[in-house]
């Protein structure tokens, strides 16, 4: 699947964000995860075994350590409407 223009603006309308930003680079990256999809679709994995961890005994779990960030302004950046630190979407329940 190609990612285009056209497909990208239908994205944006499903998803209420506008990405203004390197559209062109932005549509290069969308494609290029696409087709890296489609490859992984391709593999023939009837005869391997399901598998939840290769580690035994789970995986490690890091340290919860609180660090600046700036990924909520990042993503409100590409919304439509914002107030504050939150979406604004249109009222669906009456």
């Amino acid at each position: 699947m190609q990612i285009d223009e056209k497909l990208l603006s239908k994205l944006e309308k499903l998803s209420a964000l506008q990405i203004t930003k390197n559209r062109n680079e932005t549509i290069v990256q969308l494609s290029e995860i696409v087709n890296f999809v489609e490859k992984l679709n391709e593999l023939d994995l009837d005869s391997q075994e399901i598998t939840v961890s290769t580690i035994k005994g789970g995986a490690p779990l890091r340290i919860d350590e609180i660090r600046n960030s700036n990924v909520i302004d990042e993503v409100l950046d590409c919304a439509p409407k914002k107030q504050e630190h939150f979406f604004v979407v249109p009222k669906i329940i009456e």
